[in-house]
């Protein structure tokens, strides 16, 4: 996952609500405290050992957590559109006096987007809303004992096949199965992820890494049904970012050989790297974690974007302990809005992998933030 990728978002006040049905929950669903209200103080630790498929859950005592999935229809030589759907849940910290049901103790958010490479067309869309023990929970909860979470007709939920997303846009469609074909990768050490440099700048944190993405993507009445890649993270944390920290930049890519390479950097305002991190994994073999100082991501070709003046690098050279790689976007216009829901401007996009010899060797997603303005926590 990238680094405390959505942790401004516990501060955010009370949200708009929206509509929409999903099936109704299973009996040992409903029996389980999902309630907002009852919410224990989960911990994030070192030594915590993470446990499925109740980790795959929400964990409504931490701050703030993210369901994160990114992936690509087509072929490895021609993808034809990138995909990225991340739910979040931010505890509110209020309400925690106010013995009323009615008191908005979660937010949930949702963001959506497609690259359409065709037509160089990239779609955004975005959900949000208040979670109280008094709503009807069609409007919107998070699961504790497996994932699934939803906003309105908006849901990402697991079941004996992988994990399931159903995602009707504005301007587009997802119907999507991701399926296991490799063990969950968990991140930094056993799961505990640091992401500064005090030791309660972390998370709780595991990859599911070569998901075998099939299903339906539908945008301008076209439907693209090509099986692809994808890739998907969960993460939890009690911490936010570490003040002196404006942004970062992150990749998740899945490797042609069913390798699998994490890296990210979180940078100062001048640009220095306050921390850094990742992992890498070979098909079939064991994961590795990189420490700080074993990751460089130097910036490369930038774009300017003509909406937010923001100038991002598009092209990255990362040099690892596994090999010195080239990032690139295959779009550059992959930025994304988001103020009406969490209130920053990023850039998140469908990416190639080079090695270096300048081959394509895996397709993924780079983020970066920070960029268009400091992140305020």
């Amino acid at each position: 996952m990238n680094p405390s990728r959505r942790r401004w978002l516990w501060q955010l006040g009370a949200a708009g609500l929206v509509t929409g049905a999903v099936p109704a929950p299973s009996a040992a669903q409903t029996n389980l405290k999902d309630d907002p209200q009852d919410a224990v103080e989960d911990t994030v630790s070192r030594g915590r050992s993470l446990s499925f498929p109740r980790d795959h859950g929400a964990h409504l005592g931490t701050r703030t957590e993210w369901w994160y999935a990114t992936g690509w229809l087509g072929t490895p030589a021609a993808p034809d559109l990138g995909f990225q759907v991340t739910f979040f849940r931010s505890r509110t910290g209020l309400g925690a006096d106010n013995p009323s049901r009615f008191a908005p103790r979660q937010l949930l958010f949702a963001h959506a987007a497609v690259t359409a490479l065709t037509s160089q067309r990239h779609l955004h869309d975005e959900r949000i809303v208040r979670w109280s023990a008094a709503q009807d929970i069609r409007t919107g909860r998070a699961a504790v004992a497996d994932t699934d979470v939803h906003i309105g007709p908006w849901r990402l939920h697991r079941d004996a096949t992988g994990w399931q997303v159903a995602l009707p846009a504005r301007d587009f469609t997802l119907a999507l199965q991701l399926a296991p074909t490799q063990p969950l990768l968990l991140q930094g050490d056993a799961g505990f992820s640091r992401k500064g440099p005090q030791e309660a700048q972390a998370s709780h944190y595991y990859s599911a890494a070569q998901l075998q993405a099939s299903g339906k993507a539908v945008l301008a009445g076209a439907a693209v049904t090509s099986p692809g890649r994808a890739w998907l993270d969960h993460e939890w944390s009690q911490e936010i970012l570490h003040p002196e920290a404006v942004g970062w930049d992150w990749i998740g890519m899945n490797l042609f050989d069913g390798s699998a390479l994490t890296a990210f950097v979180l940078r100062r305002q001048d640009g220095s790297v306050l921390w850094a991190g990742g992992s890498f994994r070979a098909a079939g073999g064991a994961s590795s974690s990189f420490t700080p100082n074993q990751i460089s991501m130097t910036p490369g070709r930038r774009w300017r974007s003509p909406a937010s003046n923001a100038s991002y690098p598009v092209q990255w050279q990362v040099d690892t302990p596994a090999g010195r790689f080239t990032v690139r976007s295959l779009m550059d216009a992959q930025e994304l809005d988001s103020r009406a829901s969490t209130g920053t401007i990023y850039w998140e996009g469908l990416s190639e992998l080079l090695d270096s010899q300048g081959k394509r060797v895996g397709l993924g997603y780079l983020e970066m933030t920070g960029y268009a303005a400091r992140l305020r926590l």
